[in-house]
């Protein structure tokens, strides 16, 4: 065995869209690195930017691609903000742009949705942006609403090609109010965060697993995981030696990881 001083394996914190699955087609091993971890106890959650979708469609996207992850099991950077507003200001209100993956997220802890005097203007994803709901988030934020995102991604994939995510929007909106959104989503290592303590995990035993250096990698990274690159994803592998920092590990796909995720004395 490989002498190291780290702590064996206990949670594991895992990417989606790149690592499980492209679209909706999954990846070689995903399916087996999750029934591994189901098999052998180990608690995990599957780590998302993605706002739009509420945890139990995303479940239900992911069963359909043959991979068996419960509902309870997804934490959404829409399910991060939620909490970190709740942590912040409880029983808040909110002006809302996004979906219902945000929407549901924040009544869930108890959010008023407003569009009169909101304590914030919360911009997450959705296809749907409409230049009435800018101009209004705009607005409310020039009259005090403080501005929270859900992630800082520019760009979304589509099967027709690349969509504005909300970053863009985000961009747009600090240029009209010269205003910038405090960001929860990755590369925040608060996602991290709030995921370990959904789980009641520790860094020093969980595993952080993506497909980007400059959100998985990064954010895994400061907040105290241990990290792993798959090469499936958005980051080529050229591009790793042009990063000021190193995952702990880089492999080819999520199957290298499968004998890992059923091992209690697996360390990296």
């Amino acid at each position: 065995m490989l002498v190291t001083n780290q702590r064996p394996i206990e949670t594991w914190l895992t990417d989606m869209d790149g690592v499980l699955v492209h679209e909706d087609s999954p990846i070689p091993g995903a399916a087996e690195f999750i029934t591994a971890l189901q098999e052998s106890g180990r608690r995990f959650l599957v780590l998302t930017n993605n706002s739009i979708y509420t945890a139990r469609d995303l479940a239900v996207r992911l069963r359909r691609s043959g991979i068996p992850v419960p509902e309870q099991a997804i934490w959404t950077s829409a399910m991060a903000t939620a909490r970190f507003l709740d942590d912040q200001r409880p029983g808040g209100s909110a002006f809302v742009l996004g979906e219902a993956g945000l929407a549901t997220a924040l009544h869930d802890v108890g959010y008023v949705m407003t569009e009169t005097d909101p304590d914030y203007v919360v911009l997450g994803e959705t296809r749907t942006y409409s230049f009435e709901a800018i101009t209004k988030a705009i607005r409310l934020i020039e009259g005090g609403a403080r501005f929270i995102a859900t992630n800082p991604d520019p760009t979304g994939p589509s099967l027709q090609g690349t969509l504005p995510a909300t970053g863009s929007v985000a961009a747009l909106i600090s240029t009209a109010t010269q205003r910038t959104p405090y960001y929860v989503g990755k590369p925040n290592p608060l996602m991290m965060r709030s995921a370990l303590n959904q789980l009641e995990a520790h860094s020093e035993t969980t595993v952080m697993i993506g497909d980007r250096m400059d959100t998985d990698v990064i954010s895994g990274l400061e907040a105290g995981l241990r990290t792993v690159l798959v090469r499936t994803g958005s980051t080529r592998p050229g591009q790793v030696e042009t990063f000021p920092y190193r995952p702990t590990r880089v492999v080819d796909s999520i199957a290298d990881l499968v004998p890992l995720a059923s091992d209690p004395d697996a360390v990296l």
